[in-house]
């Protein structure tokens, strides 16, 4: 086993000035309906991100819930594959992807919009599909290079999708915004061991549950032998570390993107704490953070922007 992070730096960051497969037409501009639809998906289904956005203006805001509402109604889909077929998923990811280029749809349209305005490349999206995609035949991932591979694809691209949003201005920035996608993404995975389990889904990289005598079939089982709250306590390690290094690409946003920044890595990465405090148990309840702990949490993200930006 290695304990050699995957540098996310080596995923080739484009240039958004000269990418110009940013624009979409669709056949009208967005209304206010729209927008508000993107708002209500990211409020009920992505309660962090909704909480974090809300230190941005209301033009910024709103773009962050398009860029959320259009990459969460794609995900979704691929948990409906037992529900309609992996056919019918397959169908309905295809005509969702195609809405990119050709919007029609009401969040399509404001994610366009969205996407011409802050010149973000149309690449990043379809990346995401690639990933998503990855979930209708779930496959095991042999060691953390594989893994990582799946986490840039269905979070590491969400970071190269809002950095122009939060005012990335530099391509570092931009690959820092990718190892905060990639710190989340492996959050999710660690917490969501059990309800994964019970899917027919394993994450967690082969190599590495042998490194700790875990067998993969105990997980699946639900029933964790070998020495997995060390392992956990491994994965845990590598998820804070991509934190940190996130957390260097922070100073190189606009200052409300700064706090929407630092709010999100704050809070998400918090959920680490409560699966230590839980004593690893993944399987008999759902690591989370509550709306009052969030708020909680103001002081040290408002008190972290203010050192970030003293003279």
């Amino acid at each position: 086993m290695t304990s050699t992070l995957h540098n996310a730096g080596s995923i080739p960051v484009p240039d958004h000035a000269n990418d110009h497969d940013f624009r979409a037409r669709g056949d009208r501009e967005p209304c206010a309906d729209d927008w508000k639809l993107c708002s209500d998906v990211t409020r009920i289904h992505g309660r962090t991100f909704y909480f974090s956005s809300q230190f941005m203006p209301p033009v910024k805001r709103r773009a962050i819930h398009s860029a959320y509402a259009f990459c969460r109604i794609a995900d979704d889909l691929v948990d409906r594959a037992v529900e309609l077929g992996e056919d019918q998923v397959q169908a309905r990811l295809q005509a969702w992807e195609d809405e990119i280029e050709a919007p029609r749809q009401p969040v399509a349209i404001a994610y366009a919009a969205t996407r011409e305005t802050y010149r973000i490349s149309a690449r990043f999206t379809h990346e995401l599909f690639s990933g998503i995609r990855m979930d209708l035949a779930p496959a095991r991932y042999a060691s953390w290079d594989d893994l990582y591979v799946y986490c840039y694809r269905v979070a590491g691209t969400i970071g190269l999708i809002t950095s122009p949003i939060l005012g990335a201005r530099t391509t570092t920035a931009t690959a820092h915004a990718v190892e905060l996608g990639v710190a989340m993404q492996l959050t999710n995975i660690l917490r969501d061991i059990g309800e994964d389990a019970a899917s027919g889904r394993l994450y967690l990289p082969l190599d590495e549950l042998a490194a700790f005598g875990v067998d993969p079939e105990s997980i699946m089982a639900g029933r964790p032998n070998g020495d997995f709250p060390s392992l956990m306590g491994f994965e845990i390690d590598r998820a804070r570390d991509y934190y940190r290094r996130a957390n260097a690409g922070i100073p190189a946003l606009a200052p409300t993107g700064q706090i929407a920044a630092l709010a999100s890595s704050r809070m998400y990465s918090r959920i680490l704490n409560q699966i230590e405090a839980q004593r690893y148990d993944v399987f008999s309840q759902r690591a989370s953070i509550s709306t009052r702990r969030k708020v909680r949490e103001l002081p040290v993200v408002l008190t972290s922007f203010v050192r970030l930006n003293l003279p």
